[in-house]
């Protein structure tokens, strides 16, 4: 086997190669965490970084893991009593997540994990099987307030953001919000199961989760939370049809306690040169996802003031004592 003759040469060999390539000096390889079951939006959001870190180049290798339960809450303790000081593991997580850990009175917060940047957001939308007698938005809110407890809603994990839009729907259309009838599901697959048997009257979640079935007429979307229509889509907002719902999700990565600043700041580079990566654009492209990144000190402090909003509302519909 042919040998280098003096160490040097073999540093020179590295550091001409590094100059000529960056990507190879700061290849990673990362452990990254779904903290639900697969088919969901973080799973998919999981799976899509590693799909787009790997392609671009940024990561030699990342491997996926599925952490599922309460909302996420099972996720973090683990990510945060089990991977702490480790600068090459990260956890996706959103908007759910902060519900579920209010819900759940969690020990382990938010407050304990590295936050490292925001990556996106997403428009919610209700669907219903393509043969319910429900129509429209209207059709669904009289149906509410004729009787609130017979009307289902299926989506994801208690608290999160499908559960908060329930009971804002409800509220929206002058029903008791605390009285909703929210199925939640640790899975996207197990909603759409539920939705497309009729064994729910509504599913929530985020547009790219059922674009498919909506596009091969399997379910009937009744409306977008966004504030105009969607460019390219024919899904009426629920504002234009006279209900004041407005909301979207959004999708995050964090990394554990007790990394250190240059840790922090190789994970933060990455994710950074991630989301300006031609591999990452095509990812949105092709889920439907809306490019919010945010990254260092302004996504800190956008978590923290998110933590509190999403807590007054659930506090305010009774998801969460006082």
């Amino acid at each position: 086997m042919f040998r280098f003759p003096v160490r040097l040469v073999g540093a020179a060999v590295a550091l001409t190669l590094a100059a000529a390539n960056p990507a190879l000096a700061q290849q990673l390889e990362l452990k990254l965490m779904a903290p639900a079951a697969p088919g969901g939006g973080w799973d998919q959001t999981a799976r899509s970084m590693q799909q787009a870190l790997v392609a671009s180049g940024v990561a030699r290798s990342v491997q996926v893991t599925n952490v599922p339960g309460a909302g996420g809450s099972v996720g973090i303790a683990q990510f945060v009593n089990g991977a702490k000081g480790d600068g090459n593991q990260m956890m996706v997580n959103g908007f759910v997540m902060v519900g579920a850990l209010a819900m759940n009175k969690s020990p382990v917060t938010l407050e304990q994990v590295t936050p490292i940047a925001r990556l996106t957001e997403e428009i919610q939308v209700i669907v219903v099987p393509a043969n319910s007698p429900i129509k429209s938005a209207q059709d669904l809110a009289a149906a509410v307030k004729a009787d609130i407890a017979k009307v289902t809603f299926a989506g994801g994990s208690a608290g999160g953001v499908d559960h908060v839009m329930a009971a804002l729907f409800a509220g929206a259309v002058g029903a008791d919000a605390k009285k909703i009838n929210y199925i939640p599901f640790s899975g996207g697959g197990e909603s759409l199961a539920a939705i497309l048997g009729g064994k729910v009257t509504a599913g929530i979640s985020g547009l790219s989760e059922y674009e498919g079935q909506i596009k091969s007429g399997k379910l009937r979307a009744i409306g977008v939370t966004s504030e105009k229509r969607i460019a390219g889509s024919d899904i009426p907002t629920f504002k234009e049809q006279g209900i004041d719902l407005v909301i979207a999700n959004w999708r995050s990565v964090v990394a554990p306690p007790g990394i250190t600043p240059e840790q922090k700041k190789t994970l933060s580079d990455a994710v950074e040169k991630m989301v300006k990566s031609d591999a990452w654009k095509e990812v949105l492209k092709q889920k439907g996802w809306e490019d919010a990144y945010l990254g260092g000190d302004a996504f800190a402090d956008f978590l923290k003031k998110e933590t509190a909003r999403v807590t007054d509302v659930l506090k305010s519909v009774g998801l969460v004592k006082s």
